[in-house]
C-alpha cells in the first residue's frame, strides 16, 4: 500500500502555507516529519480564503515528489467578503452560493484544481449558513414550489448544495481535466449535516469518493458533544454507505488538551480499517510533540491491523438526513457495546440498534416489525419508541409514555443466568434522570429497573414478538451519564447483545471493536482520574484461549467456564489497546 502495510499516511497542507513556503523551509520541515513517521501522500491546498499562485503550487508539488511523496490537491470553500460588497451574515467565511462573485471564484478555483491535480479533496467547510437577502429569497421560492410552509432551510440547502456540487465544483474541474477524481470530506457533526446542506444521499452519486472527519473535541468545553467513539463509528457509517469509496479518516490536534486524546483519534480511525489516515494539518503539527507520539504508535497500529478482519457489530440504522438522539450510539459504544453504523436498514443483521434518529424513516416501524417477527433482535431507545408511538410500535410493545421521569441512583438487575431470576441491587455513582417507559405486567418484562423509594421503573425491558425480541433502553437525558451506571447494569445490557459471541463484564469507557475473523480489539479510554482495573471478557461456547498476535501469539487462559460461556480476566490499562484472537 505504501510505507505502512494497512494504510497510507497522509497530511494536509493548507493554502497559507502553500503561498508562503520556500523550498528551503519545506525541506527542513520534511526532515522533522521524516524523523518520526513515513509520509505517503500530501493534499496540497491552493485555496482557503487566499489563492496561492500557480508557481508556488508547482514548487511545493516538486519538493514533495522529490521526497517520494504522492501529491493531490485540496480546497477549503471559505472566502472573505468580495471588494465592494457589504458583509453577509455567515459564519466562518463560508460561501454564499447565491452571490455571483463568490460563485465565479469557486468555478475559477475548481478549474485551477483540475488543471494542476489529478485528484483533490474538499475540506469540510463545504456547506452554507448564509442568510442574506438572496439566500432568503431562494429559500422562500424553493419552499413555496415544494409546498413547505414552516420557513425551514433544510430542504432548500440540501437542494442547493447538490446543485453547487454538480455545476460549480465538479463541472469546471472535469472540464479542465476529465480524469480528475474529486473527494468530498464530511465533518464529524453528522446529525447536523442537513441543516447546512451537506447531502450524502445526493452527493455520493456525484463525487468519486467520500472522506470521513474523525476529529474528536474536548467534550467538557466544546458545544459539539462528540464522544470519541465517533472516530470509529462514523468511519463505519461511510464505508457501509458506499463500500470501497470511503477514502479515509481525517483527524486534527485542535481543542484537545491531553496527548492521549489526540492519539485516540488515530487509534479509533485505524480500528475502522481506513485506506488513508489523514493528519490535519502540516502547519499545525510542525514541531509538535504529537508527531513523535503518533509516529511511535503508527507501526504498532500497522502490526495490529495485520490480524484484524472487517469491522462488524450491532448495526445502528441512521437514515439519510436524520436527526434525533444525537450520537447516543457513540456513548453506548464507549460503554462497551460494539456498534457500527449504516444509512440502510440492516434487515439481515443478527442484531440492530435504533435511536430516535431512525424514526426519520417513515417506514421504520414496518421494517422493524418484519425484522423482529422473522427472528431478529433489536435494541431500541425509549426515545425511538416514543417517536413512533402513533406509527404502529404498539404492535410490538406494551410500553406507553405519560411524561414521567425519575431521578435514579439505585437499581435492580435480574441476572442473565441462574435459577429463580436472581437479582443484584447495585448503587450508581450519581443520580441520573431517566424517562419512565410504563409497561403492562407480563406483556413486557423489565430486566433492569431503577428503584426510587417504594417503586421501581423499567429501564431495560424486553418484548417478544413473533420469532424475535425487541429490547427497550431508557437512556438518561444526559447521554454521558450512561458512564455513571453501575457495571452490573451495563454488563446486563451487553450480555443480551454479544457480537461474535463476545461481551464485556466491567465498567464504562472501555470499547470492544469486533471483526469478522474471530478477532477483537479491547481499548480502555484515557480519562481524568482513571485507573487500571480488572475486567472480564465473556465468549460464548467452549474456548481454549485468547491469543495476542502482536505479542508473539501469547495466550490468555480462561478464568472459568459456566453457563455455556468461557470467561477471561484482563487488566484494563488506560490508553493501551490489545487485539485478541479467539482460539476455539
Amino acid at each position: 500500500m505504501g510505507n505502512y502495510r494497512n494504510f497510507k499516511l497522509v497530511v494536509y497542507f493548507v493554502a497559507h502555507g502553500t503561498q508562503n513556503e520556500t523550498r528551503e523551509k519545506l525541506e527542513e520541515e520534511l526532515q522533522f516529519f521524516g524523523k518520526h513517521m513515513r509520509l505517503d501522500k500530501v493534499y496540497l491546498e491552493p485555496y482557503r480564503d487566499i489563492f496561492a499562485t500557480a508557481e508556488q503550487v508547482e514548487m511545493c508539488k516538486a519538493v514533495f515528489e522529490e521526497h517520494g511523496i504522492e501529491v493531490a490537491g485540496g480546497i477549503t470553500t471559505t472566502i472573505p467578503t468580495p471588494e465592494g460588497d457589504e458583509p453577509k451574515a455567515r459564519m466562518f467565511n463560508t460561501f454564499c452560493y447565491n452571490d455571483p462573485q463568490m460563485v465565479a471564484k469557486l468555478k475559477e478555483v475548481s478549474r485551477f484544481l483540475g488543471e494542476h491535480f489529478n485528484e483533490f479533496i474538499i475540506d469540510d467547510f463545504y456547506f452554507t449558513n448564509c442568510t442574506c437577502e438572496l439566500c432568503r429569497a431562494g429559500r422562500d421560492a424553493y419552499n413555496q414550489e415544494q409546498g413547505i410552509t414552516d420557513g425551514s432551510w433544510q430542504a432548500y440547502r440540501l437542494w442547493l448544495m447538490e446543485k453547487v456540487s454538480r455545476e460549480y465544483m465538479i463541472a469546471p474541474a472535469k472540464a479542465a481535466n476529465p480524469n480528475c477524481k474529486i473527494t468530498i470530506k464530511y465533518p464529524n457533526w453528522a446529525e447536523s449535516y442537513q441543516e447546512t446542506g451537506y447531502n450524502p444521499a445526493a452527493q455520493r452519486k456525484l463525487f468519486d469518493m467520500v472522506y470521513t472527519g474523525t476529529e474528536a473535541r474536548d467534550p467538557f468545553v466544546q458545544d459539539q458533544h462528540l464522544p470519541r467513539y465517533l472516530s470509529y463509528s462514523l468511519m463505519t457509517y461511510f464505508e457501509n454507505m458506499w463500500p470501497g469509496h470511503n477514502g479515509g479518516g481525517w483527524f486534527d490536534p485542535f481543542d484537545l488538551y491531553v496527548t492521549e486524546h489526540y492519539l485516540e483519534q488515530a487509534y479509533l480511525t485505524a480500528f475502522a480499517k481506513p485506506k488513508e489516515m489523514m493528519m490535519f494539518c502540516f502547519q499545525a503539527l510542525m514541531g509538535s510533540m504529537n508527531v513523535p507520539a503518533l509516529g511511535y504508535q503508527l507501526d504498532k497500529l500497522d502490526r495490529l491491523l495485520d490480524d484484524a478482519g472487517n469491522p462488524v457489530g450491532i448495526m445502528c440504522y441512521l437514515p439519510d438526513n436524520c436527526q434525533g438522539e444525537d450520537n447516543v450510539q457513540d456513548y453506548l459504544g464507549m460503554c462497551g457495546l460494539p456498534i457500527v453504523c449504516t444509512p440502510y436498514f440492516p434487515e439481515n443483521a443478527p442484531c440492530i440498534f435504533l435511536s430516535r434518529s431512525a424514526a426519520y424513516d417513515e417506514d421504520v416501524v414496518e421494517k422493524l416489525e418484519k425484522y423482529v417477527a422473522n427472528g431478529g433482535k433489536a435494541l431500541v431507545t425509549a426515545g425511538f419508541v416514543e417517536a413512533t408511538m402513533e406509527r404502529g410500535i404498539k404492535k410490538i410493545t406494551s410500553i406507553r409514555f405519560h411524561g414521567r421521569k425519575v431521578l435514579a441512583n439505585d437499581y435492580m438487575v435480574e441476572l442473565k443466568n441462574g435459577w429463580g431470576r436472581p437479582m443484584v441491587y447495585p448503587h450508581g455513582r450519581e443520580k441520573v434522570l431517566v424517562p419512565v417507559p410504563e409497561i403492562r405486567n407480563n406483556a413486557t418484562w423489565s430486566l433492569v429497573k431503577t428503584q426510587v423509594g417504594q417503586e421501581s421503573f423499567g429501564m431495560f425491558v424486553r418484548d417478544t414478538y413473533g420469532k424475535g425480541e425487541m429490547w427497550t433502553l431508557a437512556v438518561p437525558d444526559a447521554y454521558s451519564q450512561l458512564y455513571q451506571l453501575p457495571e452490573e447494569v451495563l454488563t446486563r445490557i451487553r450480555a443480551e447483545f454479544p457480537v461474535n459471541g463476545v461481551y464485556l463484564e466491567g465498567d464504562s469507557e472501555i470499547s470492544l471493536f469486533m471483526y469478522d475473523n474471530d478477532t477483537f480489539i479491547f481499548y480502555p479510554y484515557v480519562e481524568h482520574g482513571v485507573q487500571p482495573k480488572y475486567t472480564k471478557i465473556h465468549v460464548l461456547g467452549d474456548v481454549k484461549a485468547l491469543e495476542i498476535p502482536a505479542e508473539g501469539n501469547r495466550e490468555v487462559k480462561p478464568l472459568y467456564q459456566q453457563h455455556g460461556e468461557t470467561v477471561f480476566e484482563w487488566k484494563a490499562l488506560p490508553g493501551r489497546y490489545t487485539l485478541f484472537k479467539i482460539v476455539r
